[in-house]
């Protein structure tokens, strides 16, 4: 789980304390800590579909 200060890649992270969203744009870009205090994030990505 992506924490904040680390360089996770481009991408869109999740506050896993609020679910406040952060949008990184370059790979080189940090995690900053979240206005809740929040410093673990989960990457989101497309859900994946079941075919039936």
């Amino acid at each position: 789980m992506p924490k904040a200060g680390e360089k996770p890649g481009k991408g869109t992270y999740e506050c896993s304390g609020c679910g406040e969203e952060q949008n990184l744009n370059r790979d080189v870009e940090k995690l900053k800590e979240c206005l809740c205090g929040g410093t673990e994030f989960k990457k989101k990505g497309k859900k994946a579909t079941v075919k039936k």
